[in-house]
């Protein structure tokens, strides 16, 4: 749901399931109308006894998405401005937020 919500909101997918000893990414893309490529944390829910997705992403989640994603442009010998958001998606309603920069 999340990468197809991207493509129609002119993102291009560069990567999924980006592990590393460092973390692990969901999504990485570029964000065609900023030119800024994308580090996308994704969080899914039922419902909402363990509380909303973006909740689910705390200072320690953060620490190891940077760490991955400094590990992801260097390996790749990339140069690219940089952003980290977060995806909701409400599995029950079939409902995504979209949370740009949670950094």
């Amino acid at each position: 749901m999340a990468c197809n919500y991207l493509l129609q909101n002119n993102y291009k997918i560069i990567d999924r399931n980006f592990h590393c000893r460092q973390g692990e990414i969901d999504i990485i893309a570029v964000d065609n109308t900023t030119k800024e490529m994308v580090f996308i944390e994704v969080k899914s829910r039922n419902n909402k006894i363990f509380g909303r997705g973006i909740e689910a992403i705390d200072n320690y989640k953060l620490r190891h998405i940077i760490i991955a994603a400094k590990y992801y442009l260097f390996v790749n010998k990339i140069n690219f401005n940089i952003r980290i958001d977060a995806i909701e998606i409400d599995l029950k309603l079939k409902k995504i937020n979209h949370i740009k920069q949670i950094l």
